[in-house]
């Protein structure tokens, strides 16, 4: 089967809800409520740590009503709902945001759908895969732009920095920006493990975060560049999902938009596993091409992005993904 690995014991994962910023009274409300607080501005950020229980119910009755009814709560000054347009623009973009260059171009030039993919055995996102049922879309502190810590034991992972930014686009809409949508992303690291999944990195979740899609439709991701395992081509895995009710519902066959991956350039992946973290990275890529790999075979154009950086002062990519409103 493709992404598998004979490498990886599958056991039910050993994690603990965690927040970078956020008082105790704060910890354990789920994605909906974290993504609140981010959208918030940050005097509204302490008029809500300060309000103690009022603030968590402030949060939890927002991910039901909206931020503009929180704001009411506050006495005003709230912020709009997370991914909504300056000026109140409803999601997808103001006409004027169009014709913006830097907005609807891709790394190829053009707006285009990207392929359905396999989201593989280690996606934890509440679908059945190696043999259990693991969901961290609902847990405190998954909505974040730096992947390289884990949220359960605060451990953080090795390898040359990776910022990721994508951009979500309607291709049925002269590529007007898409907001307010919910990209997951998650990888293997430098050796090629999966946390929660991967022997000896079960308690661990770092390489797998979320972001809610702003008014240009983009997000951004602080992470590693992937290694190489056996059989597999270097990438990164992401899911889109139209809203936050729907990334944790748990049913993806049902809310998903879009499961697809990133391939990362050749030129690039050989240049970063010269670095001893990366271990075997530069041998399996070796024995691959993109040809031959059981995902991109069949063109992989779309799905890779715009590299640019070194080594040694990290990367930056980008790409442009393209929905069908």
């Amino acid at each position: 089967m493709p992404e598998d690995r004979p490498d990886l014991l599958v056991v039910s994962p050993d994690t603990h809800d965690d927040h970078d910023h956020a008082p105790d009274d704060f910890t354990h409300l789920g994605l909906a409520a974290d993504t609140n607080m981010m959208s918030r501005t940050p005097v509204d950020r302490r008029r809500l740590l300060g309000l103690g229980a009022l603030g968590v119910g402030t949060l939890l009755g927002a991910a039901a009503l909206g931020s503009r009814a929180s704001a009411a709560l506050l006495g005003g000054g709230g912020a709009p709902p997370v991914g909504a347009p300056p000026g109140g623009a409803p999601p997808g973009g103001a006409p004027a945001g169009q014709g913006d260059a830097d907005t609807v171009s891709s790394a190829d030039g053009q707006c285009t759908t990207l392929p359905e993919e396999t989201n593989g055995p280690y996606p934890a996102d509440g679908s059945g895969a190696s043999g259990q049922t693991v969901m961290i879309l609902n847990k405190s502190g998954i909505v974040r732009r730096d992947l390289t810590r884990s949220l359960g034991t605060g451990h953080r992972v090795s390898g040359v920095p990776l910022k990721l930014t994508m951009q979500l686009v309607d291709v049925d809409n002269n590529c007007a920006p898409l907001a307010g949508h919910v990209i997951y992303v998650w990888q293997c690291t430098a050796s090629g493990e999966y946390s929660l999944y991967s022997q000896g990195v079960t308690a661990e979740d770092y390489l797998r975060g979320v972001q809610v899609s702003d008014a240009q439709g983009r997000v951004t991701f602080e992470t590693i560049f992937p290694g190489c395992y056996p059989g597999r081509w270097p990438h990164i895995h992401f899911e889109v999902y139209p809203n936050l009710g729907a990334a944790v519902a748990g049913n993806v066959d049902k809310n998903v938009s879009l499961v697809s991956q990133i391939a990362l350039p050749e030129k690039e992946s050989r240049l970063v596993y010269a670095d001893r973290r990366y271990g075997n990275s530069t041998r399996n890529l070796n024995q691959l091409t993109l040809a031959t790999d059981t995902v991109f075979s069949d063109g992989a154009k779309a799905q890779t992005p715009r590299v640019t950086g070194s080594v040694k002062a990290g990367y930056a990519a980008s790409i442009n993904v393209g929905l069908k409103s």
